[in-house]
């Protein structure tokens, strides 16, 4: 063998060691992603799994509780209410993912907590009835603190879905009023008509665990200094029912709240000048008031 001929020799296979190694490094790699792929889909699976048998065993102990109740004259409206958004959540099991298993957790938890409070409840109810029962005799006095039993604990039920009513209520942070001119350029208040070419509306939809995931139609009313709603129906604008009588709103969104803190955007264009004055922004989910903020037209 030449000498020109064992530096190329060594030359190649210096180049086929360089590609070996880059294929066993290449397959490690491949390797190392196909499990923590694997690991990953298999704790979501899991977690998926476990979620969706607690779900059906909460179920069942809301039927039971139902029933239990129902036949002790209890209130059963909350325990309803729980059993038709847990069966809604079943049937939605297809579009669960590993994003929501934390919500679905902590919706489980709510319900277990329901659930331990109609245990009270319906031990307070047993005893009750067994004091009807053991006081045959004075059964006009064991009839009237029935009644007044049976309207405390519908007062008190009444209070609890008054509060989880409340709670479910959802609420506008993080809101900011903004000028949109012709160059899309964008300003804070006050504002002056030349800049207003479009008004942006930005609000975040804050966290709120007790509030079911559904739709929702979201509406803004802007009101000038003396209270009338700026609205224009061929921009949208239409109306709703606001304590009892039917109203102007100036925007709406329909919406899917999933509790992530969604930012919604409502960009108006008016058509015509503002008068110069105070402005209020207020934000609606149905009749719920759930935000509102002000700004200056100069």
């Amino acid at each position: 063998m030449s000498t020109e001929q064992k530096p190329q020799t060594r030359d190649r296979s210096k180049t086929i060691i360089i590609i070996l190694s880059a294929i066993i490094v290449l397959q490690a790699i491949k390797i190392f992603s196909d499990y923590n792929v694997k690991q990953t889909l298999e704790t979501t699976t899991a977690d998926l799994t476990e979620t969706r048998t607690r779900l059906e065993e909460i179920k069942s102990e809301l039927d039971q509780k139902i029933a239990e109740i129902s036949k002790l004259g209890g209130d059963i409206q909350s325990l309803q209410q729980a059993k038709a958004e847990v069966e809604e959540t079943l049937k939605k099991n297809r579009a669960w993912s590993q994003k929501n298993i934390k919500s679905l957790k902590d919706r489980v938890q709510g319900y277990e907590k329901l659930l331990k409070m109609k245990d009270e409840e319906l031990e307070h109810l047993k005893s009750l009835n067994q004091a009807l029962y053991s006081e045959n005799n004075s059964l006009k006095n064991n009839q009237n603190k029935l009644s007044d039993s049976i309207n405390r604990i519908a007062r008190r039920s009444s209070e609890l879905a008054s509060k989880v009513a409340v709670a479910s209520q959802l609420k506008a942070e993080n809101i900011k009023v903004l000028a949109v001119n012709g160059s899309n350029r964008e300003k804070e208040p006050p504002f002056r008509n030349r800049q207003l070419e479009k008004l942006k509306l930005t609000f975040n939809l804050a966290d709120n665990k007790v509030a079911p995931i559904e739709g929702k139609k979201i509406m803004i009313r802007l009101l000038d200094e003396s209270g009338q709603v700026i609205f224009d129906l061929a921009k949208g604008s239409g109306t709703f029912t606001l304590n009892g009588r039917e109203t102007w709103y100036t925007a709406t969104q329909e919406i899917l709240f999933d509790n992530t803190r969604q930012q919604l955007i409502f960009l108006y264009e008016k058509g015509s000048d503002y008068v110069p004055g105070n402005y209020t922004a207020e934000i609606y989910d149905g009749e719920d008031l759930i935000g509102s903020t002000s700004f200056t037209v100069k």
